[in-house]
């Protein structure tokens, strides 16, 4: 399947906390939009790799994903090397996105940073005819996105381009809430995070 915009998160919730208003956005102008997921975020101080996986499924649902995969990188120790940029070039090719959003190349967690390293480098490699791969025996052909945009986060960064969510902003809430274990969820005998009080959805809100 071709997408409009695929989007890299490192961890499961990063795409819903950096930009799902700009993805439920294009998703209602017709656009095909799609995650991938890096890790499981198995190092996350609550929940487990399992539920996440059941929570990214949940928000894929709320925001009306087209596609999203997980590469079950291993999460605070994926580099950017050549196993790894394989992994997103088959990604790339697979889906031949016009737009590829990514986390920023820098942050308050190294893993974001590190992600949009490797995302960068793999998006050109992927462009580049002699590096060979294939899906399921079937040989891919190189592509090259148009646009490749990093999302913020923690850290502020400038932004080059500002996409107004308003209309979207309700959903955007809702697909980040789907991951109950990470944020504001008072029944649970589960260490405070930075991100799990309330303090910090408020924040989102703005």
């Amino acid at each position: 399947m071709k997408l409009d915009i695929l989007v890299f998160a490192v961890h499961p919730d990063d795409a819903e906390l950096g930009c799902s208003g700009t993805i439920l956005k294009h998703i209602a102008d017709g656009k095909k939009v799609g995650i991938v997921d890096f890790t499981r975020g198995e190092l996350g101080t609550r929940g487990s790799a399992e539920i996440r996986d059941e929570e990214a499924a949940a928000s894929a649902k709320v925001l009306g994903l087209h596609a999203r995969e997980n590469l079950s990188m291993k999460d605070g120790f994926f580099q950017n090397n050549e196993e790894h940029q394989l992994q997103l070039i088959k990604m790339v090719r697979k889906y031949q996105p016009e737009i590829i959003l990514t986390n920023a190349l820098h942050d308050r967690h190294p893993d974001h940073g590190r992600a949009g390293d490797l995302a960068n480098d793999a998006i050109f490699l992927s462009g580049l005819r002699r590096i060979e791969t294939q899906i399921d025996g079937v040989a891919q052909t190189e592509w090259r996105p148009r646009l490749v945009l990093q999302y913020i986060q923690d850290r502020y960064i400038k932004p080059d381009i500002i996409v107004d969510i308003s209309e979207h902003m309700d959903k955007k809430i809702e697909s980040i809430k789907a991951f109950k274990t990470q944020f504001d969820s008072p029944n649970t005998d589960e260490p405070q995070t930075y991100i799990s009080t309330p303090a910090f959805l408020e924040s989102v809100i703005g």
